[in-house]
């Protein structure tokens, strides 16, 4: 999805409702521009307003810890992924196999989360571990221990492999934004109305259209900044996948 579209739908949408004001306001008549009718309409925005700014506010917070809590999510399973990686080196020559397969599985997990926000929403998806993981998993689970320093080692290691499947299993069930479509549309239709209302009443001129012109791209970048913030895998704005794809260092041959 285009959010940079999506943004300058909304900038259109409030700009226009200051285009509309202005296309009423020589249709009013007189006992219209009454002073107690500006009184009640200023009040009724008044109140709009803070109802938009709670409303903003509470997007901008939500959009925001969802952003860091997938941006932790991945930097925890990029540690474990190098702890994983120490275990098996420490676990001595049986264990370089499945440090060379651990590498492999690597690039296919990347892939797997970074591209998974593009599934239709709406469309059911099943998880599915990826061919170099189930690899992984299965050889892990068939190493013979020799000592208990290698018991230790390998109990460690599927711990490690444990914790990390879990992060990816949330990172899964998270895919998609987390913030309501409705919100958004009723933000937008506050902001649209509050914008006719400036325009109501008050004369058109350079001055008054090019403020309304920066509030309105102000208003509609932080819609932008709220959908960006809200899909951290995708967009300007999105999760690097550079950190995760070179955790681990080629192995020497």
């Amino acid at each position: 999805m285009n959010y940079l579209l999506i943004s300058l739908l909304v900038f259109a949408l409030i700009f226009g409702g200051a285009l509309v004001g202005v296309i009423v306001r020589p249709l009013l008549s007189e006992h219209h521009l009454h002073p107690d009718s500006r009184d009640v309409v200023k009040m009724a925005t008044g109140l709009i307003g803070t109802l938009t700014a709670l409303v903003l506010g509470l997007l901008i917070a939500s959009a925001k810890s969802s952003f860091d809590q997938k941006t932790n999510q991945v930097r925890q399973l990029t540690s474990t992924i190098i702890l994983l990686d120490d275990l098996l080196a420490q676990y001595g020559p049986e264990g370089t196999p499945l440090r060379n397969l651990l590498r492999q599985s690597i690039q296919p997990l990347a892939h797997r989360i970074w591209h998974e926000e593009g599934i239709p929403a709406g469309k059911p998806a099943r998880f599915e571990s990826t061919a170099e993981s189930s690899a992984f998993e299965n050889e892990l689970e068939r190493l013979s221990p020799n000592s208990d320093a290698q018991r230790s080692l390998q109990s460690r290691a599927i711990q490690a492999l444990t914790e990390g499947a879990q992060i990816r299993l949330q990172l899964f069930t998270q895919t998609g934004g987390s913030i309501p479509v409705p919100f958004l549309i009723i933000l937008v239709f506050w902001l649209s109305a509050i914008f006719v209302s400036f325009t109501l009443f008050a004369r058109a001129n350079l001055v008054v259209m090019a403020s309304l012109l920066v509030c309105a791209l102000s208003f509609s970048g932080a819609i932008f900044l709220i959908l960006e913030l809200d899909n951290p895998f995708t967009g300007l704005m999105g999760i690097s996948s550079a950190t995760l794809q070179n955790a681990l260092l080629p192995l020497q041959p």
